[in-house]
Parts: structure tokens; C-alpha cells; sequence
């Protein structure tokens, strides 16, 4: 997970439909330009995994951080509405993770704070497992979102290794300080305003890592 930037603009459409009279969720007709607004903020990335989504509804979610069958009056909230990849749905429920899932089970650490970034709480090892020494969130990890499925495992993995042997064949094994810097920006999206690479933060923790240590 990484934080979110809610935009301050919610979709017009959104907005007129919440005006009206016995308006819901399940009878909003353009769900796509929620879907594109939150594809945009989220920069391509599931609000839990990071893996790639597109604003399509095959492919992307409209996650409701607070379940709609526990908050009715948040359905139609733009604040907690978030982008989420399918997680498998339609899979046996092992095999599912981030909002399929999740289902209606309540998450503590949202995404969207501003305050408290949530990449600063998570940790990745270099098998690509994702934790957190903060108690809650690692238990809400593992038993509410399942982001250590084997699956997302081995490609955040995968992902690592194949940039570490990218990186080092590069440099030749010596890599500076100034060029990890530069790397860093570049994966945490930084110092550009493009869509970001999927699974992105375990790059960006093992090269946090490495500028801590040069």
C-alpha cells in the first residue's frame, strides 16, 4: 500500500446523482468517471496491492473503504470510494486478495490519510513479503486484505530481482548514492507525474534502504 492523494474535485456526475431523490449507489448510471478519477489519482496502481488496474469494469473495482453494507451513508462519498484490482474474484477465497478479499471486514489504516503515509509503516523482505511491525495493519495484511498470497509474493519478487540485476549490471555493482536518489524519485513517482510501475514500492523500499546505509 502507498498513500493516496484524494483529488479535491470529485466527478460532476457523482455529485448531481447524490442531489437526487432515493439516489444510491447501485443506481449511479457513469461509474466509469468515478473509475477514471480514481485510476488517475492512484496513477494506475490497486489501492492495496499496487498492482496495475485500468478504468475499466472488468478490470478495476470501485472499492468503498467503508463497506457499503455497514455504511450506507458513505456509499455515495467520493472520499471513500478507492481504485482496487478484481483480487481473483470468482476464485476459491485462498486465492483472493485485496477487495475480494477484504468483502465487508473493516480495515484501520486507510490509504487516503494524509497524515499518517502508509508506505512509512510497511516493510518488504527481499522474498518479497510484505509486513509491518505495527501489529493491526500486519494482522489486516494478512487476514483481511491476504497481500501475502503466493502469487503476489513471487512477483513482487520478481520484480526486485530483476531490477537489482538490472541495476547492478549497470553500475557494475557500485551503485551511488546520487544514482539511487535518482532511481528512488523515479519509482516513487517523485519527480514525475506519469502513471507509476506496478508493485513499485518494493523497489522503492530496497532502494531507501541502500541511500540509508551509502
Amino acid at each position: 500500500m502507498i498513500q493516496i492523494h484524494k483529488q479535491k474535485k470529485e466527478p460532476t456526475s457523482l455529485t448531481e446523482h447524490r442531489a437526487k431523490e432515493k439516489a444510491n449507489y447501485d443506481n449511479y448510471p457513469k461509474k466509469d468517471e468515478v473509475r477514471d478519477s480514481l485510476y488517475n489519482e492512484q496513477r494506475g496502481l490497486c489501492c492495496y496491492c499496487l498492482g496495475p488496474i485500468l478504468p475499466e469494469i472488468n478490470n478495476m473495482k470501485i472499492e468503498h473503504f467503508q463497506c457499503q453494507a455497514n455504511f450506507p451513508a458513505l456509499q455515495l462519498d467520493y472520499r471513500n470510494m478507492l481504485g482496487a484490482c478484481m483480487g481473483n474474484e470468482g476464485r476459491p477465497r485462498e486465492e483472493q486478495h485485496c477487495d475480494s478479499f477484504k468483502a465487508n471486514n473493516p480495515l484501520t489504516f486507510n490509504p487516503t490519510n494524509l497524515y499518517l503515509p502508509i508506505q512509512n509503516l510497511i516493510q518488504y523482505g527481499t522474498n518479497g513479503t510484505i509486513s509491518s511491525t505495527n501489529a493491526d495493519l500486519n494482522q489486516e495484511i494478512n487476514e483481511v486484505l491476504n497481500l501475502n498470497l503466493i502469487t503476489l509474493k513471487n512477483t513482487r519478487r520478481a520484480i526486485l530481482e530483476g531490477f537489482i540485476k538490472v541495476a547492478t549490471k549497470k553500475r557494475e555493482g557500485k551503485l551511488k548514492k546520487d544514482v539511487l536518489h535518482r532511481w528512488l524519485g523515479d519509482w516513487s513517482g517523485a519527480t514525475h507525474r506519469g502513471m507509476l510501475r506496478p508493485y513499485n514500492q518494493v523497489v522503492v523500499y530496497w532502494l531507501q534502504k541502500k541511500i540509508d546505509k551509502a
